[in-house]
């Protein structure tokens, strides 16, 4: 099999712009959908933070022992 040339579909113009005008679109597409996405990330990270920020209080190992040897 070695020996036996390898073959592909040749390309015509149509189908070179036809693909080229599909990646055009499908970055547009994908980079809309990205920006969408972080919106919406960021926007639940600023309802995530502010939430932690009002109701909890960061814990430290020290602290953390302390409130179990209260509770027992």
């Amino acid at each position: 099999m070695s020996g036996r040339p390898k073959y592909k579909l040749k390309t015509t113009k149509v189908e070179k712009s036809v693909v080229e005008a599909y990646k055009k679109l499908e970055r547009s597409v994908v980079e809309s959908y990205f920006a969408v996405e972080n919106a919406f990330v960021g926007a639940y990270q600023k309802i995530e933070d502010k939430f932690v920020d009002t109701f909890l209080e960061e814990v430290t190992d020290d602290n953390e022992n302390d409130n179990e040897n209260k509770e027992q």
